[in-house]
């Protein structure tokens, strides 16, 4: 029996290996670093995150959505950090 190979739910019909890394070279402003979130979504992943800390399990759309919001955290978080390397001189 053929082992099926780990793909990514949500495209019914395709199969793309999670393995995969893909690298995009973006030019970004140099004010990249400041980017945050808003006050208010900032205020609604510490509600969802502190509640589930508490043991009060979150519905389906709330993991969801803090899911999201943590997504969004990480990869602002991860931009503020490559925005303060030193960018190579072009030659």
């Amino acid at each position: 029996m053929a082992r099926k190979s780990p793909c990514l739910s949500g495209f019914p019909g395709y199969a793309f290996p999670v393995s995969q890394t893909i690298q995009l070279r973006l030019h970004a402003p140099g004010d990249l670093g400041k980017f945050r979130l808003p006050a208010g979504v900032q205020q609604r992943l510490s509600q969802l995150l502190d509640r589930q800390d508490q043991g009060f399990p979150l519905t389906a759309a709330e993991r969801l959505e803090a899911e999201g919001l943590v997504d969004l955290s990480e990869m602002l978080s991860l931009l503020k950090l490559r925005s303060s390397r030193p960018q190579p001189v072009a030659a």
